[in-house]
């Protein structure tokens, strides 16, 4: 925390310091004179002018003025400046294949041009001018945050959600909340493995234990039903938005601390081929950079298991899933930005996401008949003859219907969907504005924990399983709802994804999914 402060503020300090060096006075002023602005230039994204003045900072269209002044820039030969800051993970492999995809698709070519300290920038050119300029600065999501909220960057990469103390931080810096509508992204998904040597025995792993192995109280295989020999531990990074990703995840929850032996690892690469060379070793690794690893099956008391897969990080059914996060400023982004953003919504950025390696956004209707290690964890998990009645009423309501890949949970201790539910619900709701659900059914089905009268428990996940469905409803302003025949159900805790021994493992039972016929 003392040093996430101290970062901000240092950022804070030298982006003020960097503005008060470049400010320029402009003047801009009507075609008949009547109106004129004086103040310093902030920025101009080919269209519009951000000048600070003497009544704060205004945003004025620039074809409707002209600009005076050593600050004003060149209309003719105008390039959009794009800065993306943070997480080295997203910025090696998966933006760069984005923009490439992008420049394709517009009719741009590329050039990559490097830059010191190992950052690098893709030019977009039209012909031989340059159009616009992405210029990365790779490091890791703690610095992203910082330069989004210093005005050192125009995105941040993130591989978390931004923190309380970031927060904070953004709102003193006048760029409001972070976490509101439309200021960030889910550009894809990854999630976080434990992984080992081929040659390992062991198979499966519970999530308790293995966050008693980082924290170093699990320090030998035997007591995970291997060979008698010392555990090795490999981890990215401190600082890392997937390093605190497992913090956030997996050992906050369990109140575990990181063992002071762990050998840190700046790309999932390396760790891969230390873990594969090392048959007693263990390491944390990237779903998608996993390499010739073996992933761990995770396990609990309760009789469930889960492989990580393609469709379990999408469903977020696997529960050590990573979104992979752009946070965008509150001000107005250049037009090749915007555009740029819009495309990587699309089917065509989808499929370079896959090619990437990662796992990507586009909805996906999943059979009845692919539940089926979920409907074995369930029957397992069903206690006495009223857990396996509701059970079959889920079984005979659903029957017949295919599951969207897209899951909905919510904050801890709060009723407000998280980040990740928070794009599904723009996704959602932006497929119905399209029509792609007319003259279907959907069915949104709530599940809870398994805390409590089962009763009150189906009721508690009605209520959630009606809120999702107002928020979709709400964001797609313009679809025709009477196309599409919309109901709720709630079969409170009849399909667990997690055991309900942990504060942990209840709310990753406590969702709301979307079933489509």
């Amino acid at each position: 925390m003392t040093f996430l402060r101290a970062a901000v503020c240092a950022a804070l300090f030298l982006a003020a310091f960097a503005r008060a060096l470049a400010a320029e006075d402009v003047t801009l002023s009507s075609p008949d004179g009547a109106v004129e602005i004086t103040g310093t230039l902030l920025g101009f994204d080919g269209e519009f002018y951000r000048v600070q003045t003497q009544f704060g900072e205004l945003t004025v269209d620039g074809s409707g003025v002209s600009c005076e002044g050593p600050g004003c820039p060149s209309l003719s030969g105008f390039v959009a400046e794009i800065t993306l800051a943070g997480s080295s993970t997203m910025s090696e492999v998966l933006l760069p294949a984005l923009i490439e995809g992008f420049a394709l698709r517009n009719g741009y070519q590329t050039r990559r041009e490097p830059l010191p300290q190992g950052n690098f920038s893709h030019v977009l050119l039209r012909g031989q001018q340059p159009a616009a300029r992405f210029t990365f600065t790779a490091s890791n999501t703690d610095a992203g945050f910082a330069a989004l909220i210093a005005d050192e960057a125009d995105v941040a990469m993130a591989l978390r959600e931004i923190r309380p103390l970031e927060q904070k931080a953004a709102r003193a810096a006048q760029l409001g909340d972070l976490t509101g509508p439309g200021r960030s992204r889910v550009l894809a998904l990854d999630a976080f493995v434990p992984v080992v040597a081929p040659g390992n025995p062991v198979r499966e792993i519970s999530l308790p234990q293995l966050a008693q192995v980082l924290s170093g109280r699990i320090a030998n295989w035997q007591e995970l039903g291997g060979p008698d020999a010392p555990i090795s531990l490999h981890m990215p990074v401190s600082g890392s938005g997937l390093a605190q990703a497992v913090e956030d995840k997996l050992m906050a929850p369990f109140g575990a601390g990181f063992a002071p032996q762990i050998r840190r690892h700046d790309r999932s690469s390396t760790l891969v081929r230390q873990v594969l060379v090392d048959p007693f070793s263990i390491g944390i690794a990237s779903y998608a950079e996993k390499g010739a690893a073996r992933m761990l099956t995770l396990t609990g008391p309760c009789g469930f298991s889960l492989q990580a897969s393609r469709w379990a990080v999408k469903t977020e059914d696997y529960p050590l899933t990573v979104p992979m996060f752009l946070y965008l400023p509150a001000r107005r982004l250049p037009k090749v930005a915007r555009d740029f953003l819009t495309y990587v919504r699309g089917p065509a950025a989808q499929a370079v996401i896959r090619r990437a390696g990662f796992v990507d956004q586009a909805p996906e209707l999943i059979p009845v008949s692919r539940q089926g290690s979920r409907f074995a964890n369930a029957i397992l998990a069903a206690e006495g003859e009223a857990g396996l009645e509701e059970l079959q009423r889920l079984v005979t309501v659903l029957g017949g219907m295919r599951r969207l890949t897209a899951s909905f949970r919510f904050e801890p201790g709060s009723a407000r969907p998280d980040a990740q539910s928070r794009s599904n619900i723009e996704q959602l709701a932006r497929a119905l504005e399209a029509g792609e659900f007319d003259a279907k059914e959907i069915v949104f089905a709530g599940f809870s924990d398994g805390v409590g009268p089962a009763e009150v428990n189906r009721q508690i996940a009605l209520k959630r399983a009606g809120a999702v469905r107002d928020a979709v409803v709400k964001a797609a302003e313009t679809a025709d709802i009477s196309r599409v025949r919309i109901r709720t159900e709630g079969f409170g805790e009849a399909l667990p994804m997690a055991c309900d021994d942990s504060a942990w493992g209840r709310q990753i039972n406590r969702r709301v999914e979307v079933w489509v016929r």
